[in-house]
């Protein structure tokens, strides 16, 4: 295993998370919802009928109350005339400002409900479908006891209106939505031509841009929960949304962090699709283009779409189910989420206990709560995490954090990361799997010593195989040491750090956990990752395609990793001294210069001459433009130093080419074996 550590000028694309949050262990608050066998709400229970245990240990309760609340809907309000057409909804004015919070004493006795519109992952008309719905539901099917409020994620988290009972200042905030905001960030990344394609031709590979889409919207309901967490009632957060696309490798921790927020924040969320039930041709509507290939007619292509429809609504059906709500799918009447929002949160018990545990261990306490009445339903949260105090944490007690961070299920993303695992065969049934992270310098906290400033950087990570056996580990700490130029450029930059492991084909789950030893901020990364036997297969045999816009000096790098000589030379990436440093978010600047490395592995030869015949061009696309076409490259010698392999590089300036998104695509010929391979990858470059 070696690492690198390097600053790069480019930007990343996950926006720094607000990791200001506590969790108070000396009051535990759990709210308890008790109904009979009938499902019908139990509101006799007095104090001492309810035992609650931390750990097992009996616990004192200290609060106790009872929430009943109004489920009577208000007076229908007068239907005031609406705009008939997108553009007179646009043209309405919006508030001018939010309402002033409301005083947390004078929540009691209120249903707090909050609509959240997900503008980034709905289309114009579904906006549109998704105001009418909470436009309805405050005219006509809002109580006293509720009290709502407006939360928008376009390109990032806003309060529009707090909590209030002001059904004109909510319709006027609802009303003031722009429809259309952030609708172009809802289409889905394709990694590959369409299933059935057969045609030759190819999708634009927008995976680069929605690479943190999925986990952009994730961050955005974490904050959303945080921000409740204030207001110790139960809370419901509507999430009006049009299903969270995955594209494969977006992190898996996010969504349970996401999860555990809410939890700690007593907020349970109901998705609501806005897109309602949906019946579409077998090839798409109009939005879609004309399928290509034999796809249409052997059912490829609408067995694929119906699998991506069910794909995005599964992260919505996890976010329900995980924080104690109820997804609503396939319906036509947008309220239907609300209402059983207010149903739900009509009658529950607030308990309260002083923990006797008194450790800022960060570990997580289980609860159990338990009745005389062995036939009542009990719903509560079933326990929380513990605070911290990293400044207090001994040299053990930092690792067994990172450990605990690592296998409890309970990930931390205080610091965003960007993550990016490629392949390269190294024997027949061998690969060298490097590992790229990114961490944004704007987040990492520095600490002056003598004329220089530096933090210490702690990295572990875990890769178990398709039955949960070990596969592989990672373990560093390194410790950064910047200039005062260096570190006031801080916020421009970003760390690199570069793994390798040596894995055989199959399908692999990684876990990847980052700290910075100032703070203690911790970020958490999980994808799965599918190796491929590139030994079985009649199509042409190749490696990952790595974008770079850097090369650096192993001696340069920073790490006792450094110093493994053999997992250098097995490392393609590492020739001639020199480190090809991928790109995680590919995104470039025009005074840099492109390079593109791949590998073809057991290209048909000649059976005289003994030699390939391979080519192999680089091409941008912009739109339907080719902006660049590099001159092909033939290779007809393998590699000395690996049987088998033929490598291929290209450096492309990009002084030349205009600011802007491009799809890049590799074509691979080999002649003589007849076949051939279109990777594509999407790349940004800045002016």
């Amino acid at each position: 295993m070696r690492l690198l550590l390097s600053f790069l000028l480019i930007a990343t694309l996950v926006p720094a998370q607000d990791s200001d949050f506590r969790v108070d262990t000396k009051l535990v608050i759990i709210n308890v919802s008790v109904k009979d066998k009938a499902g019908r709400p139990i509101t006799t229970l007095k104090r001492e009928d309810f035992q609650i245990f931390e750990d097992g240990i009996a616990q004192k309760l200290a609060v106790f109350d009872l929430q009943e609340l109004s489920g009577e809907p208000l007076a229908p309000m007068s239907f005031s005339q609406r705009p008939e057409t997108l553009e007179e909804r646009k043209a309405i004015a919006k508030p001018t400002s939010p309402q002033p919070r409301v005083d947390i004493k004078s929540l009691e006795d209120h249903r707090l409900v909050g609509l959240f519109f997900d503008m980034s992952s709905m289309q114009p008309a579904e906006q549109a479908r998704a105001q009418e719905a909470a436009i309805k539901f405050v005219q006509s099917q809002m109580t006293a006891a509720d009290l709502v409020s407006v939360m928008t994620f376009g390109t990032k988290f806003k309060v529009l209106q707090d909590f209030t009972q002001d059904r004109e200042l909510l319709i006027s905030t609802l009303r003031g939505l722009t429809l259309g905001d952030s609708s172009d960030l809802a289409a889905t990344g394709d990694t590959s031509a369409q299933e059935g394609d057969d045609s030759g031709s190819f999708v634009a590979d927008q995976t680069e841009f929605n690479i943190f889409n999925t986990d952009r919207k994730l961050t955005a309901l974490e904050d959303a929960a945080r921000k409740l967490g204030v207001y110790p009632e139960k809370k419901a957060l509507i999430y009006f949304s049009s299903g969270v696309e995955k594209t494969g490798i977006e992190n898996q921790s996010q969504l349970k962090s996401t999860v555990n927020t809410a939890v700690r924040s007593n907020v349970s969320f109901y998705p609501v699709d806005a897109r309602g039930l949906v019946a579409e041709a077998p090839g798409g509507d109009v939005t879609v283009a004309s399928p290509r290939g034999t796809g249409i007619l052997t059912g490829t292509t609408q067995g694929g779409r119906r699998a991506s429809f069910q794909n995005s609504q599964e992260t919505l059906a996890t976010l329900a189910a995980d924080t104690g709500g109820k997804e609503f799918l396939d319906s036509n009447d947008l309220t239907l989420g609300i209402r059983q929002a207010q149903e739900d949160i009509r009658s529950y018990y607030t308990l309260g206990y002083y923990s006797t545990n008194e450790a800022m261990d960060g570990k997580y306490r289980r609860v159990r709560i338990q009745i005389g009445d062995k036939q009542a339903k009990l719903d509560y949260r079933n326990g929380y995490y513990a605070g911290k105090t990293f400044a207090k944490f001994t040299s053990a007690d930092k690792e067994r954090q990172l450990e605990d961070a690592l296998t409890l299920g309970d990930p931390v993303n205080e610091l965003p990361l960007a993550l990016e695992v490629d392949y390269f065969r190294v024997a027949k049934d061998r690969y060298f799997v490097p590992i790229s992270v990114k961490i944004p310098g704007s987040v990492i906290a520095l600490a002056k010593k003598g004329n220089r400033q530096s933090t210490d950087l702690d990295f572990i990570g875990q890769v178990r195989d398709s039955s949960g056996r070990m596969a592989g580990g990672v373990r560093d700490q390194i410790t950064v040491k910047l200039t005062d130029t260096d570190a006031a450029q801080l916020e421009k930059r970003h760390f690199q750090y570069d793994a390798g492991l040596t894995l055989g084909p199959g399908i692999y789950h990684l876990t990847f956990l980052a700290r910075e030893g100032q703070t203690g901020k911790m970020g958490t990364f999980e994808t799965n990752f599918t190796i491929p036997d590139l030994n079985s297969g009649k199509l042409l045999r190749v490696s990952s395609v790595i974008l770079s816009s850097q090369r650096e000096a192993v001696a340069a790098a920073v790490g006792s990793a450094d110093n493994n000589k053999k997992l250098q030379a097995a490392n393609p990436l590492v020739q001639d001294s020199q480190k090809l440093v991928p790109s995680i978010t590919r995104v470039f600047r025009k005074d840099q210069t492109l390079y593109v490395y791949f590998e073809v592995y057991d290209p048909a030869v000649d059976p005289d001459q003994k030699t390939p015949t391979l080519f192999a061009g680089f091409e941008l696309q912009q739109g339907a433009r080719k902006a660049f076409v590099s001159p092909p490259i033939r290779v007809n010698q393998l590699t000395a130093s690996r049987p088998g392999v033929a490598a291929f590089s290209f450096q492309i300036p990009l002084a030349r080419l205009a600011p802007g998104e491009y799809i890049s695509q590799v074509n691979i010929i080999d002649e003589l074996g007849h076949k051939f391979a279109f990777p594509r990858n999407s790349l940004a470059l800045l002016p």
